[in-house]
């Protein structure tokens, strides 16, 4: 199965005039500058389609001894630099790909630096779970704001509060309207949303809201991390057809389990819809085997191997460009929350 991108006509739709020369060149923060690392090429190039311009040329490699070379390669004295890097796998390369980018921008007399993840790495660290043990994610939002970013653009943390470990303006987007409008244009008889975890319910509460659906939750424990065991469904799925809601799908397991879970609760058809498509493992094999009728992930994180005709790509590319462009030209960026 090829790799198929999906960009939401609602963000198509957006009136911004993010695709305008005029866009590019009004600022207020100098002109507009594009970089990106090597962790998502070509969701980052997409970015840059969508606003009209292209990314500037940077190099970032390696050394012979592993470690990791930038050079900026053109003037951005002044400019407004966004740099796009999701700190996915491997997340310490990315991770020290980014931070060196933006110390290399601040150095370089950039005007604003800005770190745009549309996937944090580290962002399930983010309370002590036992003694004795790191909050990394706040750890991570510090390196980055002491690198020299002064704003930050990230889009479904894996709990809210993460926003705040950063001492700089944050600007937290949800993917929501992106996987709304594809599940809209299923046009499922009698969807019911169901949440895999208590801790999703407000994001499965409010998806269910504006599709107009049931939810329901599933109770599950976690006796140690990447392990869950599913004891109950709270909530009615019998006959009807559920779209488990998750921010992230990593080895798959527990999904599946969910999902199997749902089936045998007389479901007659389970999706599964998930921002970041981690995909740890053999969880592309897991989902082939599994009851899904079909995953949808979004382009935060590079799917490679799309085998089996169950995955659907769509593209955040619109939405987090739509936030670049309105972030240039200091307008508000409520409008992407609609």
């Amino acid at each position: 199965m090829n790799s198929e991108i999906v960009w939401p006509e609602s963000m198509m739709s957006v009136k911004a005039g993010a695709q305008s020369k005029e866009a590019v060149t009004h600022h207020l923060f100098g002109r507009l500058k594009l970089f990106t690392g090597n962790a998502n090429r070509p969701l980052a190039e997409s970015i840059a389609t969508y606003l009209g311009t292209k990314l500037c040329p940077s190099h970032v490699g390696r050394f012979a001894d592993g470690e990791i070379s930038v050079q900026i390669e053109e003037n951005v004295r002044g400019c407004d630099c966004y740099v796009i890097q999701p700190t996915c796998r491997p997340v310490n390369e990315h991770m020290m790909e980014l931070l060196i980018m933006i110390d290399a921008l601040r150095r370089a007399s950039a005007g604003r630096i800005t770190a745009v993840l549309p996937y944090f790495g580290y962002a399930r660290a983010d309370r002590k779970t036992a003694p004795r043990m790191p909050i990394s994610s706040k750890l991570m939002a510090n390196l980055i704001t002491t690198a020299g970013a002064g704003r930050v653009i990230t889009m479904d943390l894996h709990a809210a509060q993460i926003q705040g470990f950063f001492d700089i303006p944050t600007d937290h987007l949800f993917a929501a309207p992106v996987l709304l409008e594809y599940v809209r244009r299923l046009k499922l008889q009698n969807p019911v949303i169901v949440s895999p975890d208590v801790g999703g319910v407000e994001r499965a509460r409010a998806f269910a809201k504006r599709l107009t659906a049931e939810l329901a939750i599933i109770d599950k424990r976690r006796p140690r991390p990447n392990e869950a065991s599913v004891y109950h469904l709270i909530g009615d799925v019998k006959g009807r057809v559920a779209v488990v809601l998750d921010d992230i799908v990593d080895t798959g397991g527990t999904l599946m389990k969910v999902a199997a879970k749902i089936r045998e609760c007389g479901a007659v058809k389970v999706y599964a819809a998930c921002v970041h498509g981690v995909l740890s493992g053999n969880a592309m094999d897991m989902v082939k085997a599994s009851v899904l009728e079909e995953m949808i992930l979004t382009d935060s994180i590079p799917v490679s191997h799309l085998e089996g005709g169950k995955i659907k790509v769509l593209s955040i590319a619109p939405l987090m460009g739509e936030a670049i462009s309105r972030n240039h030209q200091g307008k508000s960026i409520a409008a992407l929350f609609v």
